[in-house]
């Protein structure tokens, strides 16, 4: 009983989750949300960069919508955890170093990750022997 609410638990945050990084991917191939217009200056300098860079928006997109679809079914949900990890890590440390308004929500979506992470931990065991 107690798995089962456990399992459906990790899936409604999981939904979320890879929900979230769907939209958000979506929204650096066909912008539909507009960039708020209190961003701080070092901030609109770092999007600036990543719009020079005409390969990296894309590839970031592309990455969080696959890995946010992933996330979802649960067979997949350990590789998805991997290609979402490095882009979190950027999340983080732009909200360290660059604004740190959206920090406690970096920090939560940090946890959901590191809970994926934990919990399918036996499925990396191979990567570290």
């Amino acid at each position: 009983m107690k798995n089962q609410v456990r399992n459906k638990v990790m899936f409604i945050v999981c939904l979320l989750f890879g929900l979230l990084f769907i939209q958000a991917g979506v929204n650096k191939l066909y912008p539909f949300m507009p960039m708020p217009d209190d961003l701080p200056e070092k901030m609109t300098q770092a999007m600036d960069a990543l719009v020079q860079l005409e390969w990296m928006l894309p590839l970031v997109a592309i990455v969080e919508i696959v890995g946010g679809i992933l996330v979802i079914i649960p067979k997949y949900r350990a590789l998805a955890a991997l290609m979402l990890f490095p882009i979190m890590v950027g999340i983080v440390l732009i909200n360290i170093i660059q604004d740190s308004r959206g920090l406690p929500f970096a920090l939560v979506l940090s946890a959901i990750l590191g809970w994926i992470l934990y919990d399918n931990r036996h499925k990396y065991s191979l990567l570290f022997k």
